[in-house]
């Protein structure tokens, strides 16, 4: 037997390093996808063929944080956390492997690498379902996601929130997916820009993201050390009084981001469960953008570059999305200007001598699905 899962990318419609602060968020399932097919054998090993890699990566079942580097880390780490979760042995069998004897994993994407739509969360979720099924162990959506969010914290080491993986685990078509990072609650989000006769553009900038490197560490660490000055386990309870109190300039100006942030998500979603009023969270969205700019420092120029030109060709609402020092935009424009906003994009990157960007429209998309099986 073989087991095929895929599991897709997302967009962060708002609310963004706000999820290891506690906050609230926003993101909904892109159609693009990673898909990987798992095979179980007793070999002792795993074996992980990739589209974008030239060679297989091969490991342990029983392998340790450390043991493996690059892209075939997050497949190591799921297999790590998975095999944790399972390894419950009967007594005196010491079954070492946890249940896991030997993988083939087979993985396709056409998410981008390092553009900001969690491609990593992408390649961890459909990895988990597709071990999940093939093993039959029964694990649900919730449990999955935070296996996949382990592997990447705690193997790989990149100390991302909860959003990534339960956005790919638990979005729904047509929806985004209201998430509270310290209740774990969530709640579907009629988010349909379409029938508001409205576009999504994603412009993906092309510049480099990495959310491995020390900036996003650097951040996380502003904002505890902030709540702890604020005397608070998390600057999700704190007050824009309380925050301007910060004597320290740039840790008033993180937590001033975190927490304008997450009330500009409870607007958000306020106005998109109200009928008709799709189009009226474009400001937040540009407002968020400015926050991520100045108060947070996670944009770039070619970032700023990306809105400022939409905004200017007639789109309601533009910001960066994801980590930030790179990756991908977003603008919410009327679709009969979406044409026009696209122009903008490209003619101010091409006066700046910059690379092209890559330019589509968006609509949310469900979260991981099996994938039958090509008959015949």
């Amino acid at each position: 037997m073989t087991a095929t899962w895929a599991a897709p990318g997302r967009i962060n419609l708002i609310g963004e390093h706000v999820d290891y602060n506690e906050g609230l968020v926003l993101p909904f399932a892109l159609s693009m996808a990673t898909t990987a097919s798992v095979t179980a054998n007793d070999s002792g090993v795993v074996t992980v063929t990739s589209d974008t890699a030239d060679e297989p990566a091969t490991f342990s079942v029983d392998v340790q944080p450390g043991d493996v580097t690059g892209w075939a880390a997050y497949v190591a780490g799921v297999v790590w956390a998975v095999r944790e979760k399972i390894d419950q042995p009967a007594e005196g069998a010491g079954d070492p492997a946890g249940g896991i004897s030997g993988l083939e994993v087979t993985i396709r994407s056409d998410v981008p690498v390092g553009a900001g739509l969690s491609s990593s969360a992408a390649l961890e979720c459909s990895v988990a379902c597709a071990i999940n099924a093939e093993l039959g162990l029964g694990l649900d959506r919730v449990t999955i996601a935070a296996l996949a969010r382990r592997a990447e914290n705690d193997f790989v080491g990149v100390p991302t929130g909860s959003m990534d993986q339960l956005a790919s685990m638990l979005c729904e078509e047509g929806h985004a997916l209201f998430l509270d990072c310290r209740t774990m609650q969530t709640r579907a989000v009629p988010f349909d820009p379409d029938h508001a006769d409205l576009t999504l553009l994603v412009i993906d900038t092309h510049a480099e993201h990495e959310l491995a490197g020390s900036e996003y560490g650097d951040r996380r660490t502003s904002c505890e050390e902030a709540a702890s000055r604020l005397g608070l386990d998390s600057l999700r309870d704190a007050t824009l009084d309380q925050v301007t109190s910060l004597s320290d300039p740039v840790l008033l100006r993180r937590a001033r981001h975190v927490v304008t942030e997450i009330h500009r998500v409870s607007d958000v979603v306020q106005r998109l469960e109200a009928a008709g009023q799709t189009a009226e969270i474009g400001g937040l969205l540009t407002a968020s953008h400015q926050s991520l700019r100045d108060d947070f420092e996670v944009s770039c120029e070619e970032l700023d570059v990306a809105v400022s030109s939409a905004l200017l060709a007639g789109a309601l609402g533009a910001r960066m999305t994801g980590g930030g020092f790179g990756g991908c935009a977003i603008a919410l424009c009327p679709s009969a200007a979406a044409g026009a906003v696209k122009q903008s994009v490209r003619a101010a990157y091409d006066e700046h001598g910059w690379r092209e960007p890559t330019i589509w429209a968006a609509s949310p998309a469900r979260g991981a699905a099996s994938v039958e099986p090509d008959p015949g």
